[in-house]
Formats: structure tokens, sequence, C-alpha cells
């Protein structure tokens, strides 16, 4: 069990548990620290072996999109559902970039590229060619301008993949949300979910039976208002009833969150004590969906520090002031 439960996004099917809490709990100090808790960030990071150490684990999920046979970073066939889902999912990515991208002219050049996908140039596509036009598309973008193109092509192929099969695939879906419920226990005071690990982390935090201090959600994907929010369970989505505070953060320009706003989605049923924090924005720069970029801007560190602040071990050495 632990005080903090990480939980991943999309593409890190060849990463590790223990990988990932390397990469992401640096970050996540940082952003502590900066947010005025320097005794906790050590407690997190540089301290986190000591008697005081504050646990934190890593719900590593990825492994359920592997399949036999998978060659590479290929994520293999879709199924027809998955496919249909996949294209709903590449158009709507496309039209977030066109209408809410920071540049306009990642704007101009996202609404030509949709015009495209969506047959407004050239003639009729047949079946998968929307897929395959939208990973050329969106691959145009800045948001994958430090990769260049042949890794963001397969950088999206594999998120629109695993997002579809988490969300069609009730063994991959089941399997995933059972790797973050082992973790959780009285103690737990913080769960963070990053893309995908977003969703996972709403649904399990609909399942709770304690309360939890804070759910974090960053670069989320759950204002996906037509794909994603219909699909969630339970029906109708509103907020987990055993969360105290909902805090979301995302960049604008991080098209897989799609919608950085969640507060009209997710405000049916707040409890009368608890807070939602459905629209924190920040800027992420030319890596707007990192998740160690999220991980370290004081939008995330303040709450964190906020709610450890109060925990009792924390007594003795209590921050002055957040």
């Amino acid at each position: 069990m632990a005080v903090i439960i990480l939980v991943h996004g999309i593409a890190q099917e060849q990463s590790g548990a223990d990988e990932l809490e390397g990469k992401w709990l640096p970050a996540l100090a940082g952003g502590v620290r900066t947010a005025g808790f320097p005794i906790i960030a050590d407690r997190l990071w540089r301290d986190r072996t000591a008697p005081n150490g504050i646990d934190t684990r890593m719900a590593f999920y990825g492994d359920l999109f592997l399949r036999p046979g998978q060659q590479g970073l290929d994520p293999g066939p879709l199924s027809d559902v998955e496919a249909a889902l996949a294209e709903q999912l590449a158009e709507v990515w496309l039209g977030r970039a066109a209408e809410h991208a920071s540049q306009p002219r990642e704007k101009l050049m996202a609404a030509r590229e949709l015009a495209a996908t969506r047959g407004g140039v050239g003639t009729a596509q047949g079946p998968g060619e929307v897929v395959r036009l939208a990973l050329k598309s969106l691959a145009k973008l800045f948001f994958f301008a430090p990769y260049g193109m042949a890794f963001a092509e397969t950088f999206i192929n594999r998120s629109l993949a695993q997002l579809t099969r988490y969300l069609t695939d009730e063994s991959i879906r089941s399997a995933a949300q059972d790797r973050v419920k082992s973790l959780i226990g009285p103690e737990t005071k913080v769960v963070i979910g990053h893309s995908l690990g977003s969703i996972v982390a709403y649904e399990v935090t609909q399942q709770l039976r304690g309360p939890l201090p804070l759910l974090l959600t960053l670069g989320s994907p759950l204002g996906l208002d037509t794909i994603v929010y219909p699909r969630l369970r339970p029906q109708p989505p509103g907020f987990p009833m055993l969360v105290q505070r909902w805090v979301n953060v995302a960049d604008r320009d991080d098209f897989i969150s799609a919608e950085p706003n969640l507060t009209d989605l997710f405000k049916t049923g707040i409890p009368h004590e608890a807070v939602f924090e459905g629209g924190y924005t920040v800027d992420n720069g030319a890596q707007p969906h990192r998740a160690d970029f999220y991980l370290s801007k004081v939008e995330v560190g303040r709450p964190i520090g906020s709610i450890l602040n109060g925990m009792a071990d924390e007594r003795p050495h209590k921050e002055k002031n957040e």
C-alpha cells in the first residue's frame, strides 16, 4: 500500500514500474519544492528510503498492451470496433489542434490537415485511410517537433490503439484497474493519473470504499465528450463520491487531453465539502503531453504539498506555509 499512487499513460508497454518511478519522482519532488514544501519534496525523492520517506508507487499496466508476435512498437492490427473508434479519436485530436492551438501557424496547419482527413480535398477515403491520413497530419504539428515524423506516427498509432483497447477490451480494463487497486490502502492520500492513466485512476476512484484526499489528473482525455465520456463507468459520469479534492491540470496545446476544462462534464454529485478544480492550465512548452513536465509544475506540487503537510507523521517537520 502506498501514500501516493502514480498511474502512467499511453505508450509505456516497454517500460516498468521501477523505471517510471525513477522518471516521475524527481519531477514530482521538484513541483512540490517549487510550490513551497522543501521538506516534503526531500521525503518524496532524496530521503524516500529514510524512515520518514513518503512511499510512492507506480501502478504499472503497460505490459497489458503487449501482444504475442508484436514487432517493435507496432501495436498490431485493430479490430473493426477499435478502428472505428480510433478514426473518431484521430479526427477529434486534429479538430482540437485546429480550434485551440496557441500558435496561429499550428491552427492553420491543423485546419488544413483536418479538411484533407475529412475528404475536404482529394477523393473519398477507403477503410482505415482516415486513420493513416490523421497520423501523418498530426505528426506535422509542433507537438512532435523534437522527435521527427517517424516517431510521431508511431506514437500516435500506439496512443490510438491503447486508448481504444482500454475502452473496448474488458480484460485490459479490469486488469489495469486491479493494478491500481492493489496499491490503495487506508494510508493512501494521493492518486495521480496521466493521459490514459487518468481514465484508469478516475474509474478506480469511483469504486473506493474509503475517502481519498486528492485525485490529480494530468493531460487527461476524460473531456472527450463524444468518445471517452460516454464510455466511462459508471454512467452517467460524475464526481467520485469519496474523493475530497480533484485537481485537473492540462496544457492548452496538449491535443490528447482535447478538453482541458472538465468542470462542466463532472460537476454532478460533488459532495458538500469536496473541492473540484477542473480547469487548471499550464504551459509545457514544445512537449505539452510529457508527464514529467506536468509533474514539475506548481499547479501539481501545491495541492500535493497541502495534503501531505497535514499527515500525522509530518507534524514534527511541518512546513511553515504553503
